[in-house]
């Protein structure tokens, strides 16, 4: 949200102590509709973002309608998303008029509009990687009966470890809500669906399109469409056509720029049929970014995974296929490989090194070269039971479960095979990371 700072707004300034249960540390945003606070949940422990709407305050009736409506939204959304790529919201809430939702706190998070100008562009793998996640988060939503409607970069969060949230569903249609929703045209133009900008009914197709707009300005530093005002970008929307990616970023491979085609079709028939789809697509076109950017240094893991027991009952062909699902990654002395309490949805392969293993800041085992972990992503929406923490430099394998849903069944089925069996020896020996 944007700092206002204007003299009318100077009374909705003062910082309340409490919001409901919730004790206010700081205001951290504000904006049209409402303000942020960083704020502390004394029954968890932890902190949370507070975000409370203008609406009835400001003495704009029409503004406080929709800052109303969003709220009600929101509210909808409680316990309705649970994806580690959804910023969840925890609880919603109205006191002395004020009304509020509460989300999760990302300590240090930043969007993507900071990566949309030509100087300061995402590496490929990277951005393939970020809108991967944010198709099968949408993917989740969509079978939910949650279509968000304002996808754009600056709704999607970057945290400090590169991981992914989506946020802000305050206009989102949501099956079964329909009374209090945002009619007519709601969202952001230049990201708007055709569909969308005509008021026609919206599916789970306009957040691909959206999607799609969002990826082309983060691979160029432009958006797709411009328009002198709102008219004339609502025509190009509708009708134009955007200038070809590769003719203004030449290392775009043609599979990705092919993505982003497909994914702003104009008809919703012509595009990805599911975030699903989508994201399939992006793991094709990392793949050819892999092989042009890496293929000796995949050589030399695919080397070094082979000598590990863990690898042994693989084939060729099975390493290759997870090296492609995966990513290695090096760690230093004291660092962190996941954390108690955290979601995440990855397997890890200890390549090299030693690390211990501690609940409740207490060492209660300990993992070395080729050892396994990462059993909570068996169970979506699980947390971490443990932390895992670097002893000595460390290589690890990080298989993404989500990756791994798209590699061959011969593969998967060996995999969870080899994985299991490591893990039940892990706990014969009293060792449990998740």
């Amino acid at each position: 949200m944007a700092v206002a700072n204007s003299p009318e707004n100077q009374a909705a300034l003062a910082v309340p102590e409490r919001i409901g249960k919730y004790m206010v540390v700081n205001p951290v945003g504000r904006g049209s509709t409402g303000t942020v606070y960083l704020s502390h949940d004394p029954y968890y422990g932890r902190d949370v973002a507070i975000k409370v709407y203008n609406a009835g305050s400001n003495g704009d009736a029409a503004q406080s309608t929709v800052a109303r409506k969003m709220f009600l939204s929101e509210a909808h959304m409680v316990g309705r998303l649970q994806h580690p790529n959804i910023l969840p919201i925890y609880d919603a809430g109205e006191e002395q008029g004020r009304c509020y939702v509460v989300t999760e706190h990302i300590h240090g998070a930043r969007t993507l509009a900071s990566f949309c100008h030509p100087d300061n562009l995402l590496r490929l793998d990277d951005l393939i990687a970020i809108l991967f996640k944010c198709a099968k988060a949408l993917h989740y939503a969509h079978t939910r009966g949650v279509v968000h409607r304002d996808i754009k970069p600056s709704n999607i969060m970057l945290t400090q470890d590169s991981d992914v949230r989506i946020i802000d569903f305050g206009i989102a249609l949501v099956a079964g809500s329909d009374s209090d929703r945002i009619e007519g045209i709601a969202g952001s133009p230049s990201y708007m669906s055709p569909e969308q900008v005509q008021s026609f009914e919206l599916t789970g197709r306009s957040d691909i399109y959206s999607l799609g707009a969002t990826l082309y300005e983060l691979l160029t530093g432009i958006r797709p469409f411009k328009g002198g005002n709102l008219g004339k970008l609502m025509h190009q929307i509708v009708y134009g056509t955007p200038t070809p990616i590769r003719s203004l970023r030449s290392d775009v491979p043609e599979e990705l720029e092919a993505v982003v085609v497909r994914a702003m079709q104009k008809h919703p028939d012509a595009r990805y049929a599911s975030g699903l789809e989508m994201a399939a697509a992006l793991t094709r076109a990392h793949q050819r970014v892999s092989q042009d950017n890496s293929r000796l240094l995949q050589q030399e893991q695919f080397g070094v995974l082979r000598r590990l027991k863990f690898f042994h009952e693989f084939s060729h062909a099975e390493i290759h296929e997870l090296l492609r699902a995966s990513q290695w990654h090096e760690y230093v002395d004291g660092e962190e490989i996941v954390k108690e309490g955290e979601m995440d949805e990855r397997f890890y392969v200890i390549v090299a090194g030693q690390c211990s293993v501690l609940r409740h800041g207490q060492p209660v085992g300990a993992l070395g070269t080729g050892d396994c972990f990462g059993e909570a992503s068996y169970m979506p929406g699980a947390r971490r039971a443990a932390t895992v923490r670097a002893r000595g430099p460390v290589t690890a394998l990080k298989v993404s479960s989500t990756l791994l849903e798209l590699v061959s069944a011969a593969c998967q089925l060996r995999f969870n095979r080899v994985f299991l069996k490591s893990l039940l020896g892990r706990l014969q020996s009293g060792v449990r990371t998740n």
